[in-house]
């Protein structure tokens, strides 16, 4: 899978479509759920959002400081998806591919940001 700027801000974004779908099928009477949902709902959209932000840095400083929010939204994206699997708010079905997804996202901005780092 291409990795250019455009093409992250495309994953993000359907990344983010995912998350908004996938919380819009929690059980609205699973309290328990709702809550780590709006949790992940929040999360799971920033990657994205703080991802574009971080294309319109000012110095490769704030450039690697932004990513460095991308890659702590994308980890914790990981941990509420987890949490919904564990709990069985949802099948794991569902949550599988996302939670591999947001693995990913988290491994590239990792990286992304460690080779903005040095140069």
């Amino acid at each position: 899978m291409e990795n250019s700027p455009q093409a992250l801000r495309q994953r993000t974004k359907e990344f983010a479509v995912r998350i908004i779908k996938l919380f819009k099928a929690l059980p609205p009477g699973n309290k328990a759920a709702q809550i780590i949902g709006t949790q992940l709902l929040r999360s799971g959209t920033a990657v994205g959002a703080n991802y574009r932000a971080a294309g319109r840095a000012r110095s490769r400083a704030e450039f690697v400081a932004k990513l460095g929010i991308v890659v702590e939204e994308a980890d914790e994206a990981v941990y509420w998806i987890e949490l919904l699997r564990e709990t069985d708010a949802m099948k794991n079905d569902r949550l599988e591919n996302l939670l591999t997804e947001a693995h990913e996202l988290a491994a590239i901005f990792t990286a992304a940001r460690e080779s903005a780092r040095r140069r």
